[in-house]
């Protein structure tokens, strides 16, 4: 995003609606190139009382920070608005995840610290050395040139973008080694984590990713977004 100095009143009104916290006011209120993800948030809110906030001419690298920033805007490699496929956040239709495995998500940079995507990567690999399944329909997995070592891209590694979801299935008698391994690997980022995990519950109804994250040394919380099961699968379950 950019602001037009010769509008600029200095109100400072803009600055409270960066969830980057790239906004500052000094006479004029200015944006920390580097830090703004292009999320456009400062901009759709129609803060600015003279429209000095605009939308300049993005190159590959902004046009790539706006595509996992700004929630309109869909993912040329999946067709998908967001930062994740749409069943992980919502609900499980197309059988995506069978009983013997779980799915597992771990969202880089939210609340309001965003990421870089060489942490991105720190994940991706931890995750990797087990031989996980990449998500196909999930941005991240479409910038890695390397998807047995979770490797991305090197034009994108410093780029900073809201939020990022590494995500993947794997199958159960793994899932343990994962985690630990994704809790080790946490240590070493330099933004937040959060991790989604899911599953279909067995017959007697017990679910075993809720065992498998206490074992990891997690305390799970049941009550997350993540519904799985509450559609009817368009896919035959294997």
């Amino acid at each position: 995003m950019r602001i037009n100095e010769e509008l600029c009143i200095g109100c400072g009104s803009c600055v409270p609606y960066c969830p980057m916290g790239c906004i500052s006011l000094d006479d004029k209120a200015r944006i920390d190139l580097d830090e703004c993800v292009e999320c456009g948030v400062c901009f759709r809110s129609k803060v600015c009382p003279v429209d000095a906030i605009y939308e300049g001419e993005l190159d590959e690298l902004r046009l790539f920070r706006k595509t996992f920033s700004d929630p309109w805007v869909v993912h040329s490699s999946t067709n998908v608005p967001g930062r994740g496929t749409e069943e992980m956040k919502t609900n499980e239709v197309t059988g995506r995840f069978k009983r013997g495995y779980t799915g597992i998500a771990i969202e880089l940079g939210r609340p309001g610290t965003g990421t870089r995507f060489y942490d991105v990567e720190k994940i991706a690999k931890a995750c990797a050395a087990f031989g996980v399944e990449f998500e196909p329909q999930n941005p991240v997995t479409a910038i890695m040139v390397d998807k047995k070592t979770g490797k991305i891209d090197e034009r994108f590694m410093n780029e900073k973008t809201l939020s990022a979801i590494v995500e993947f299935t794997a199958p159960n008698e793994k899932v343990v080694d994962i985690l630990k391994s994704v809790k080790e690997a946490s240590k070493e980022l330099s933004t937040v984590a959060s991790l989604e995990v899911c599953c279909k519950r067995e017959p007697d109804g017990s679910l075993p990713m809720e065992e498998l994250a206490k074992k990891a040394g997690f305390t799970p919380s049941l009550n997350g977004k993540v519904n799985v099961g509450l559609g009817r699968p368009l896919a035959k379950e294997e």
